[in-house]
């Protein structure tokens, strides 16, 4: 039956993270004076992220059975007819997008009383990730571009705070104003987008803008002969960039990895990454309307998906080099965007969710073992001390690099396919670059795996630290395997890792799934395309075992365990023939020096120029210290008048007497 979901249950499910949060923030902190503890304060956020978790499971089945919710919530002001409002669009896109946050953001809630156990920031922790969920679920669940630019920046200012949350360490400092600095500049072509489309379509509200696109089509965007259109989706897509950490606006995330663990896996993995990707699907109906605009978006997501997995290859940081291949998947979920395969680019968003929250997690888990040794160099043979992150990082890595049957493989290959049979310039670049990159990912995954658990082990060598904290195992010590509220979240991750593609991908790209909530163009055939050729998931699986991205994953694979478990000398001759390209590779294509020095600089410059000319000269010379001045000159004239002698104050009062009679008198003469 089609009934109309319980806007009231709906209200709950954003708010219910937030108590949580406000209580674990408030009274478990030296706010108030920490008066509930850790328990406390870990049950509430867990319990709030729990009740949302259920509730959008409850959503997104009655979703299924074609119940849908379009409505206001609560109208905040309306300023010269322009409505500001808070209202929710729940569709299948939407339902699914809070079941996967809410799910990955309970495993991570769980998993943080395992990891952050020895931390005494263990209650503001809590507080900021059930924060978080709240801002997430806000952003997925608005009708309107006003609530989704709040989700947008609250989900950023959280992830300012996580990221910064060890705030006495300067790496991680760095790192949260690298990531809040570098995200502006991605909202600033996003609040530029949403201005555009609020002042020709005079609505914020998404149902009122799509309905008046063929109208938008139209329009030139004044001084120039680009459509309006192609202006505001590339605007949006900048926004897109920011967020979804695509090239050149990539360099925060693998920075972000100062961080705690559990935070990668919720940020940079599962949600606030993919907000980025969600915009785009959900503003399909504009996009559809520029080939150019989503030639843009095809062509910055390939160069991300190639080049970011490139410099995965040569990280020897057990996170960044998860980090890197989350940047490269996200180079993929663009690509499909470009493609016009909206479906499939969030269809990868939600297998990837899963398996790159396990694999961050499970990172997680053999730093735990390792005493916060991150260095992959330390590690090796920890599949006996820790079987069961030995068994889920092997599930996760082999999701990640398309194994058929997996997860990862039906959304990689349906990648593959859709970008394949696109006719959008770029296409042919994207094709190869999604291509390599199945090689790439396949190489950097298993070469970390390896490297951690399998071959000799190398930890527990005394290495000695500058800083105070003596990282890794003393010598003789042994890892042992994490505690249990660490190792259910990855069995739990690792279920959907392996068996939710094989079950989701004929509704999600063939079926009616997406049918209201994604709007493809006539014109664009790639999805058309992949759907002649699927047979079902069975056949697919079977059918990839011929085909060119199974043998380079193949090969990335039995080359990574050549590399590093037979012959480890192969790379190091590799690093001393191509230094170069190493070194190229090792300052991560020089960006950040770019960064530093032409854009940081150049702003420098600038203030310096503001400064030295606007400020100096202008505002204190000439107008501050120049009226200093003028009161000075006048004053020194009327300092002379004011003598102390009575009889000069009584002759001028005379003469002022005399003037006034004199001006105000009727003159005799002037008739």
């Amino acid at each position: 039956m089609a009934g109309q979901l319980n806007p009231n249950l709906l209200l709950v499910v954003p708010l219910a993270p937030l108590a949580g949060s406000v209580i674990a923030g408030l009274f478990g902190t030296k706010f108030f004076g920490n008066i509930i503890g850790r328990t406390a304060s870990h049950t509430v956020t867990i319990l709030g992220v729990l009740i949302a978790f259920v509730l959008s499971c409850m959503t997104l089945n009655e979703v299924l059975d074609g119940a849908i919710f379009n409505g206001v919530i609560y109208n905040w002001m309306t300023v010269a007819g322009l409505k500001f409002e808070i209202g929710f669009l729940i569709d299948s896109l939407t339902a699914m997008m809070m079941c996967v946050v809410t799910f990955v953001s309970l495993m991570v809630h769980i998993y943080t009383i395992g990891y952050m156990q020895d931390d005494e920031g263990y209650n503001r922790f809590f507080a900021y990730i059930s924060l978080f969920t709240f801002a997430m679920l806000m952003l997925v669940m608005s009708n309107n571009f006003l609530q989704l630019f709040f989700g947008w920046e609250a989900v950023g200012l959280v992830s300012y705070l996580l990221i910064g949350f060890w705030f006495k360490k300067p790496t991680a400092i760095a790192a949260n104003m690298k990531a809040f600095l570098v995200n502006r500049v991605g909202d600033f072509g996003f609040i530029l987008g949403i201005g555009l489309l609020v002042a020709y379509a005079g609505s914020l509200n998404y149902g009122e803008v799509f309905s008046q696109k063929q109208e938008l089509a139209k329009l030139i965007f004044p001084g120039t002969n680009w459509l309006l259109i192609t202006v505001a989706c590339i605007c949006l897509f900048i926004g897109a960039m920011g967020k979804s950490a695509q090239f050149p606006l990539h360099v925060w995330l693998p920075d972000s990895m100062e961080g705690p663990t559990p935070i990668s896996a919720l940020i940079h993995a599962a949600t606030m990454v993919t907000a980025g990707i969600f915009m785009v699907a959900r503003m399909s109906p504009l996009f559809e309307l520029s080939d150019t605009a989503l030639s843009f978006v095809l062509i910055i997501g390939s160069i991300t998906a190639l080049f970011m997995g490139f410099l995965g290859i040569i990280q020897n940081d057990i996170k960044r080099v998860v980090a890197y291949s989350t940047l490269s998947q996200l180079g993929y979920m663009t690509v499909a965007l470009g493609a016009s395969a909206y479906s499939v680019a969030v269809f990868h968003l939600m297998t990837h969710a899963f398996f790159k929250a396990l694999l961050f997690l499970a990172a997680g888990s053999v730093i735990i073992g390792m005493h916060h040794d991150q260095d992959i160099r330390n590690m090796g043979g920890l599949r006996k001390y820790m079987p069961i992150t030995w068994i889920t990082s092997l599930l996760g890595s082999l999701a990640l690099i398309g194994t058929p049957f997996f997860s990862g493989f039906y959304s990689k290959d349906s990648i593959i396919e859709a970008v394949h049979n696109s006719e959008i310039y770029g296409s042919g670049f994207a094709s190869f670059a999604v291509l390599a990159g199945v090689f790439v990912t396949a190489f950097y995954s298993f070469r970390m795996y390896f490297l951690v658990f399998h071959g000799k082990e190398r930890f527990g060598h005394a290495h000695h630290h500058d800083d105070e904290h003596h990282h890794g195992l003393a010598a003789g010590q042994k890892p042992h395997e994490s505690s249990l509220v660490v190792t259910l979240p990855l069995v739990l991750l690792a279920i959907p890792s392996v068996i939710i593609g094989y079950f989701t991908i004929e509704p999600m790209l063939f079926g009616n799934f997406f049918k209201d909530a994604i709007f493809v163009a006539e014109s664009h055939e790639a999805m058309a395309e992949i759907a002649k050729e699927f047979h079902g998931s069975l056949a697919m699986a079977i059918h990839a075992l011929t085909t060119a991205p199974f043998f380079l994953a193949l090969a990335g694979v039995v080359s990574a365990y050549y590399f590093y478990m037979v012959d480890p000398r192969i790379p190091a001759y590799i690093k001393g023939k191509f230094g170069p390209i190493y070194e190229l590779l090792e300052n991560k294509y020089y960006l950040d020096k770019f960064n530093e020095v032409v854009i940081a600089g150049g702003a420098r410059v600038l203030g310096n120029g503001l400064w030295n000319i606007g400020d100096k000269t202008l505002i204190d010379g000439f107008i501050v210290n120049g009226s200093a001045k003028l009161v000075g000159v006048f004053s020194k004239f009327s300092r002379k008048i004011q003598s102390g002698y009575l009889y000069h104050y009584a002759f001028v009062m005379i003469v002022g007497v005399l003037g006034f009679l004199i001006y105000f008198m009727p003159f005799p003469f002037a008739k």
